[in-house]
């Protein structure tokens, strides 16, 4: 018995000599481990006469519970340091200044959307909105667009399950529809600009199964191709903020438009980057034309008294040419890293007095 207080005597100084937990472990595993000393002698007792054994049983069940207790009171001590010390470690001086919030920003989008009805707004556009998903008289049939028309197929527009009269309705392809509910909805003359969503079965790097289109239409007594010139013109010269902007009228052909036109600007490319205005080159932005007259009959205006004119422009590519943004795809990607270098301050509303 005079080992076993050694022993135990031993294991209780290295506890309290122990400065961290795992330094406690190794000393609990030796000494009440599955080999440990304590437990060696507790294997012994097998071979010793039962007096004897009752005696050395409750001197060692004594021992083992010496050294667990101190063990078990190192530990909280330990642990109640450590925890002292993490708490330092982490101190917060209150009385500091806050760390600035994030910014947000906004999407270039939402930018050149806002950016784009300013400009119209300023020639008396007024902003008109409509539902994602159309039926075909709306989408197609109205605008003068064929039975047979590519533009119908599967492979190109997202059509939604028939429904119990055999018709099926689809995700709009263009925002045109917003033009054929206001005509029938409104009296001329009409003014309007149609920015929204629009879906097609596209994608690469310049198209998107989902994007944004703005189109215009002016209808009334009076209008007449110059005018649709005079418009864009001034558009796309306040909108790439370039005064002598070459614009040129391309003949084109659309089924709901007549005549129609294409509509480029000039451009260069300048050591491999694309600059807009005089140059060499042209690049294609829109197309336009004035109103089909069946398309006006469609939705029951006289067109031997009105006329009109209509345009549309795809807005992530505007967006690409003014900001320099090379691939479609990343508008989508809800990287925070491409919003705050792409992006724009928040509150600061575009206008052609303060700027774009």
């Amino acid at each position: 018995m005079e080992d076993l207080d050694k022993l135990q005597t031993h294991f209780v100084e290295a506890t309290a000599a122990a400065t961290s937990l795992d330094m406690l472990e190794v000393i609990r595993v030796d000494a009440l481990g599955k080999k440990g000393q304590i437990t060696g002698l507790m294997k012994t007792l097998g071979g010793l006469e039962p007096e004897a054994r009752k005696a050395a049983g409750q001197a060692l069940n004594a021992a083992k519970e010496a050294v667990a207790e101190a063990i078990e009171e190192r530990k909280l001590a330990l642990q109640d340091a450590d925890l002292d010390h993490r708490l330092e470690a982490e101190r917060i001086d209150v009385s500091l200044p806050a760390r600035p919030a994030e910014v947000g920003h906004i999407h270039p989008i939402s930018q050149t959307v806002e950016e784009i009805v300013a400009i119209f707004g300023e020639m008396g556009f007024s902003v008109a909105e409509g539902p994602h998903i159309e039926d075909d008289f709306h989408n197609f049939a109205a605008l003068n667009i064929p039975p047979e028309h590519p533009a119908r197929q599967e492979q190109d527009t997202f059509y939604l399950p028939e429904r119990a009269d055999g018709t099926r309705r689809l995700l709009r392809t263009h925002t045109s529809p917003v033009q054929i509910r206001h005509m029938q909805a409104h009296e001329p003359p009409i003014r309007i600009i149609v920015p929204g969503r629009t879906f097609r079965a596209d994608y690469d790097a310049t198209h998107s199964p989902m994007f944004h289109q703005v189109e215009g239409l002016v209808v009334d007594e009076t209008t007449h191709l110059g005018h649709l010139k005079g418009t864009l013109i001034e558009f796309c010269r306040a909108f790439f903020m370039v005064d002598d902007l070459p614009v040129r009228f391309r003949p084109s052909y659309f089924p709901f438009t007549e005549p129609s036109a294409e509509v480029d600007i000039g451009c260069s490319h300048e050591g491999g980057v694309l600059k807009i205005g005089a140059g060499e080159d042209w690049l294609e932005i829109l197309g336009s034309g004035m109103v089909h007259p069946k398309v006006l009959e469609n939705c029951g205006i006289d067109s031997t008294r009105y006329q009109g004119y209509a345009f549309g422009m795809g807005i992530e590519r505007l967006a690409m040419l003014k900001y320099g943004i090379p691939d479609l795809r990343t508008f989508f990607d809800s990287d925070l890293r491409w919003l705050r270098h792409y992006g724009f301050v928040p509150l600061e509303a575009p206008s052609l007095v303060r700027g774009l």
